[in-house]
């Protein structure tokens, strides 16, 4: 029988071919990572005196890594509070009843998106060396988050269309019929419920802006976390695979707490949704039929929204 209505429940020789093909992969896997720490350990990249400096001598965390990361997360910190807000204003224009703005709007998304970061950032420091008078050593900066709010803004534009676009017509006839503006229903109902079903690729993109910040450090020598370990090298003694893999190990960590901070917003979301849905209910059932007899069509509106977390997104 089927166990969803999504998916048939496997059957027995599914699910031990689904058994047979998990043991092959962790096999494979296995493998491949015997191979790489074999070939490290031949290459003497093992070494304790290569990998010692990140765990006894604190100089390095304090001196290099430690202000390397405060400057990632500077540049990411503004990058995301500047390309959200305009992101969301993007995307909200391309849906506009106006032409021109649609229009403007579209032109800019474009433009914007099909251009690599990378140029961005070059184009906005070439700027500001030549049009501003700000100093040299805020350059980089100034100019990394540029290129990184006018790029993920642009894909963040279509993010926000995508999901009020996956929303049911009826949410805004809804609007309309209780005479709310086109603002209203926009800031009111349209976004906050398309928030959830967005989160996942808003996270995705917020995850990009951290790791692009990188992109700074190897054009404009904005001293961010992977641009400091160069230093390590020469001084200290660590060699240039164990430098990189200490810093790979950060930027998962970071990004981990990202993802999971934003899946506990999400979970957040669904369960208020779910609480406002059963109180909407409630008082409908209390004001049609009174106390104690609810009116079918208005109880199932509690079921409503706890429905609603299985169904997929659509595209724009």
């Amino acid at each position: 029988m089927s166990g969803s209505v999504l998916y048939d429940a496997p059957g027995p020789q599914a699910r031990l071919r689904n058994l047979l093909y998990s043991l092959g992969f962790i096999v494979v896997a296995a493998l491949v990572a015997w191979w790489v720490v074999r070939g490290l350990s031949d290459k003497n990249q093992l070494d304790w005196n290569k990998w010692s400096p990140f765990f006894t001598d604190s100089r390095v965390w304090t001196t290099y890594l430690l202000p390397g990361l405060v400057n990632t997360l500077k540049a990411a910190a503004l990058a995301m509070a500047l390309a959200l807000p305009l992101g969301a204003a993007l995307g909200i224009a391309r849906l506009s009843e106006h032409a021109w703005l649609r229009w403007a709007a579209g032109t800019v998304v474009e433009f914007f998106r099909a251009i690599p970061v990378l140029m961005l950032m070059a184009f906005a420091s070439a700027f500001y060396a030549v049009y501003t008078e700000i100093s040299s050593d805020l350059r980089p900066l100034y100019a990394v988050v540029t290129g990184l709010v006018l790029y993920n803004a642009s894909v963040l534009a279509e993010v926000f269309r995508a999901g009020i676009l996956a929303l049911p017509q009826g949410q805004t006839d809804a609007a309309k019929a209780i005479g709310m503006r086109k603002s209203q229903t926009m800031l009111s109902v349209l976004l906050p419920q398309s928030v959830t079903a967005m989160l996942p690729a808003i996270v995705s993109q917020l995850v990009v802006i951290v790791k692009d910040t990188a992109l700074g450090g190897a054009l404009l020598g904005y001293a961010e976390l992977i641009s400091k370990t160069r230093p390590i090298y020469g001084n200290y003694g660590a060699n240039v695979i164990a430098t990189l893999t200490v810093i790979a190990a950060v930027f998962i960590v970071l990004n981990f707490l990202l993802t999971s901070f934003a899946g506990w917003l999400e979970r957040r979301l669904r369960r208020a949704r779910r609480r406002g849905g059963t109180v909407l209910a409630a008082a409908m059932d209390e004001q049609i039929e009174g106390p104690g007899q609810p009116v079918p069509a208005a109880s199932a509106l509690r079921q409503e929204p706890e429905d609603e977390q299985h169904r997929e997104p659509r595209g724009p």
